[in-house]
């Protein structure tokens, strides 16, 4: 265990049981299948994948909403990925969840001060008129006035909603949050007000945060470092400045082309990589690579072996690719006139 790491995330697995169909039941749903990851103390880690690729999951698991199949998971040094319940109740003040819709993460026959009084309720924290001093402070931090506690939240718009989950979420003072697409139902004005109060309040009370989303913007706003998921695994993770500046998985890079640039000019300059087919079922075990089956630049050694995540260049960069190595970086990926995908290794 890292001594500066609020959370460290060893081998993690989350398989769900596969349906049955027509008398015959599918394979396992390997939702995480192995992952490494690891949070500082106030450090924001993204975490950035298409749909699918079981980010929520890891969010899931990492907050013990559900028990992982296998892996550890360490909280403030304190494995807690097989805790009992009973034995985890005191330790759920170090991490809250801040979901996507909050509408209904919010039970609407309650005041907005009393829903964000409940978790200092649920942990017998302080008496009434401490809590009702602790809440005041929370709402006032979020941007409320001190009357909007006695407001439900159908009255409440979707940006102020959201401000109530994040009140809620840290009025506990927990040293990690886990953000799940928190801003992806909102418009692109209000986006910007909550990451900015997220921000804020991650500057001011020290938290350390898991940022899940699949909006590559937001997630280069918001990060300290950034990890790629695809299809149950870590593919990379990098600094934000070195990931977006210096992409090395031909995911990655497929990703980042796709994204759109605010000036057009110079988006007409850059390569677009075009991936092909879907993200495979994941209840079918892949041989080799995960990515494989959708990488232009794929060989033979991809179909067979999985690549470790390991590092490439000075610092924490780390990619899992056969044809990425210290020596050489990442495939360099160009797109002839006849559309023929070619790389230079």
């Amino acid at each position: 265990m890292n001594d500066t790491a609020v959370l460290e995330v060893t081998g993690l697995v989350k398989h769900y049981r596969g349906r049955s169909r027509a008398g015959r039941r599918n394979g396992p749903v390997r939702a995480v299948d192995g992952v490494d990851l690891s949070i500082g103390q106030g450090e924001v880690l993204g975490l950035v994948g298409e749909s699918g690729s079981g980010k929520s999951t890891v969010g899931k698991c990492v907050s013990r909403l559900v028990m992982p199949t296998a892996g550890d998971i360490r909280l403030l040094g304190t494995d807690i990925s097989r805790m009992s319940r009973r034995r985890l109740r005191p330790l759920r003040r170090d991490v809250h969840v801040v979901f996507q819709d909050a509408f209904s993460s919010l039970n609407p026959r309650m005041k907005i001060g009393d829903i964000v009084a409940g978790p200092l309720r649920q942990h017998r924290e302080s008496d009434t008129r401490e809590r009702r001093r602790r809440v005041g402070d929370m709402l006032e931090r979020v941007g409320f006035r001190a009357e909007m506690a006695a407001r439900f939240p159908h009255e409440l718009s979707g940006g102020q909603r959201q401000r109530v989950a994040l009140a809620r979420a840290l009025v506990m003072g927990p040293k990690l949050v886990v953000a799940d697409e928190p801003v992806s139902a909102l418009d692109v004005s209000v986006q910007a007000s909550i990451l900015n109060l997220l921000l804020d309040l991650q500057h001011d009370m020290g938290f350390s945060c898991l940022f899940i989303t699949h909006d590559l913007s937001v997630v280069e706003f918001i990060s300290d470092r950034i990890a790629v998921m695809y299809l149950g695994r870590i593919v990379e993770t990098a600094s934000r400045e070195e990931l977006f500046a210096h992409p090395q998985h031909p995911y990655t890079q497929a990703l980042l082309s796709a994204a759109p640039l605010p000036d057009p000019g110079h988006g007409r300059a850059r390569e677009r990589v075009v991936l092909s087919g879907d993200l495979p079922s994941q209840s079918k075990r892949i041989a080799g690579c995960p990515f494989h089956t959708r990488c232009p630049v794929a060989v033979d050694r991809c179909h067979r072996d999985v690549p470790a995540l390991t590092g490439v260049t000075a610092g924490d960069h780390l990619v899992s690719c056969h044809l990425v190595t210290p020596e050489t970086g990442g495939p360099d990926i160009t797109i002839g006139r006849n559309g023929i995908v070619h790389h230079t290794p």
